[in-house]
């Protein structure tokens, strides 16, 4: 089967490019709300929105059209797109807005433990409304990070805006994260002999995404030394 990309809709193109573009690591993000809508945008959230554990002041949502791309200085992308459906539809989503205004946000790797909540928090949400509240999901201090980070999650990552490019025809948002901390729970870290860090896979058990409704965990390691 060939599929003409030239010849077939946006959306038909959107569901064969994440149904054979698999699998994608997902990337949970949490930003700050900030106040109320109309607020002045700052470079730190908003401290008027009371305790830093404070579930409401936060949004949560994920997204897979996410990687590393650079390590000096250390970067990572998402792509998000606008709200598709409710009464803020065809406005840039929560997740966009509070980066460009506050800057800081925290990049999540969920485990398979947590699938449910990342499915749910996925759900359309007017701004100002926080996933995190609605699913009653933990959170911790983040050292050293205005922001916290979800306490279930075995990796997170504190981040800045480093830059955010507008493209396509149905403008998508490119977000650029500066990484300025690794957060990796002590149960997924090995030792090595060359002293570098040597993450678990196993222990991590990291949630992918695949087409449509499905999701995916990791399953047998497959091991290739790499040629010299």
């Amino acid at each position: 089967m060939i599929i003409d990309f030239d010849n077939i809709t946006a959306s038909e193109r959107y569901f064969a490019m994440v149904q054979s573009i698999v699998p994608r690591p997902i990337a949970w993000v949490l930003t700050d709300n900030g106040a109320a809508s109309g607020s002045v945008s700052t470079s730190e959230p908003n401290a008027s929105t009371g305790s830093i554990l404070n579930p409401s002041r936060y949004n949560l949502a994920p997204f897979s059209f996410f990687t590393g791309i650079c390590s000096d200085p250390p970067l990572l992308m998402l792509s998000v797109g606008k709200k598709a459906k409710g009464a803020e539809s065809g406005l840039q989503k929560d997740t966009c807005v509070n980066i460009r205004e506050r800057k800081h946000f925290v990049v999540h790797i969920a485990n398979t433990d947590s699938l449910d909540a990342v499915n749910q928090s996925a759900a359309t949400l007017d701004h100002g409304e926080s996933e995190i509240e609605k699913l009653q999901l933990p959170l911790v201090p983040f050292d050293d990070c205005p922001l916290p980070r979800f306490e279930q999650a075995p990796i997170a990552m504190h981040c800045t805006l480093y830059r955010l490019d507008t493209i396509g025809n149905e403008p998508q948002s490119i977000v650029y994260g500066l990484i300025h901390a690794l957060y990796v729970n002590d149960t997924c870290v090995t030792p090595h002999d060359t002293g570098r860090l040597q993450i678990n896979p196993q222990a991590v058990q990291p949630l992918s995404r695949l087409g449509g409704k499905w999701y995916c965990e990791m399953g047998q390691l497959l091991e290739a030394n790499r040629p010299k």
